[in-house]
């Protein structure tokens, strides 16, 4: 039997049901939207690119960058190959396994730095071995990297897992009945059935990498210039009253997730026929 397609509402009750959900997703999501641009922008373009090109608006914008270059593909290479022992072995503790891969969706991201304080802090575990040895993970880039790498882990794995599970593996068992290696039938066959998977936990990954605020702001020190990723650095210009370069920042952040949204979208128009034909599979 096939799904029926949906179809317009026409009753009262599904109009209301509608029309309340339209204007809850207004309220709670376009409307601040609208409100930080609005807010940045207000004064005219001129403020709006001098507080953009402060030094340490600047440096705050390239260190959330990097920290999200380098904390993206860690996640995207221990997704891949969480997801991958998850669903195509059994073993002792795989519930476990499951379990721990959520704690970063229900702990507080504060927790998440606080851990690193206790372990690489002056005063942590390894905190003596660090000084030591002139190493700093701790209100340095290693630290907030940590704290990201920690907030976002699950998001690429459990994007894959339930495909994973749903694909099975006729596919990739028949490859290795034919000779195939253990690389080859990664790459011609695993690899490209769970491309889009992959992508939108990476997409999501990412969006998540660049807003992050409590796990970083415990690791960074706030350190102007030196530790401040952006989110960081739109708390300090509010508490110093600088309304317009505040919002100028958040606006920046706003339009980094809006791309990564017009991205994942434009992906899926582009390959629409394609991430059907892997749904009906």
């Amino acid at each position: 039997m096939s799904a029926r397609a949906p179809t317009l509402p026409k009753t009262a009750g599904a109009i209301g049901l509608t029309a309340t959900a339209i204007l809850w997703l207004g309220l709670i999501i376009v409307l601040p939207l609208v409100v930080v641009i609005f807010e940045a922008v207000k004064e005219g373009p001129s403020p709006y690119l001098a507080a953009l090109a402060q030094p340490d608006t600047i440096s705050a914008i390239q260190l959330t960058l990097l920290v999200a270059a380098i904390a993206v593909p860690l996640n995207a290479i221990f997704g891949l190959a969480a997801a991958w022992c998850i669903t195509r072995f059994e073993f002792k503790g795989k519930g476990i396994l499951l379990t721990i891969l959520d704690l970063p969706f229900t702990i507080s991201p504060v927790i998440s730095g606080l851990v690193w304080i206790l372990l690489f802090g002056a005063n942590g575990w390894f905190g003596g071995w660090l000084r030591e040895n002139d190493i700093k993970i701790v209100f340095a880039l290693p630290g907030l990297v940590l704290a990201t790498v920690l907030v976002t882990l699950p998001f690429v794995a459990r994007e894959l897992i339930p495909l994973m599970i749903d694909q099975g593996t006729d596919e990739e068992v028949a490859a290795v009945t034919l000779g195939a290696r253990g690389w080859d039938v990664f790459f011609r066959i695993t690899l490209p059935n769970i491309k889009w998977a992959l992508l939108y936990g990476v997409l999501l990954c990412t969006a998540r990498a660049m807003g992050e605020f409590g796990a970083v702001s415990v690791v960074s020190g706030h350190i102007r210039g030196l530790t401040n990723t952006l989110p960081l650095q739109i708390e300090i210009l509010h508490y110093q009253y600088e309304s317009v370069a505040a919002f100028a920042c958040a606006s920046i952040l706003t339009g980094l997730a809006l791309i990564t949204l017009v991205l994942k979208t434009l992906l899926e128009w582009r390959f629409a026929g394609e991430l059907a034909a892997h749904r009906r599979h």
